[in-house]
């Protein structure tokens, strides 16, 4: 289990590179904090997967042909989903 100080850095890192995040690093994001206490969900939708953490809701779209990265758009909506929690300050 990483600390959330582990979990606000890796935060950081990945909004200092909208353009370069993997579905993943979200997914282990959202299982620390599952993990830390927060109430967590995730479950599939097609090609989208939606995370749910605490009341905060947000989808993230990893059907993108030829790249593992999301749409810096999904990036961002995760980000957002952050500073709503007071997990990030941008």
């Amino acid at each position: 289990m990483a600390t959330l100080e582990k979990i606000r850095e890796t935060i950081r890192e990945l909004a200092g590179r909208p353009k370069n995040v993997v579905l993943s690093e979200i997914e282990w994001v959202v299982n620390q904090l599952g993990a830390n206490g927060y109430r967590v969900k995730a479950r599939d939708v097609g090609h989208q997967k939606l995370f749910t953490v605490e009341s905060r809701m947000f989808g993230v779209c990893s059907h993108n042909p030829g790249n593992r990265q999301i749409k810096p758009a999904y990036a961002k909506g995760f980000i957002d989903a952050m500073i709503d929690l007071g997990l990030y300050d941008d």
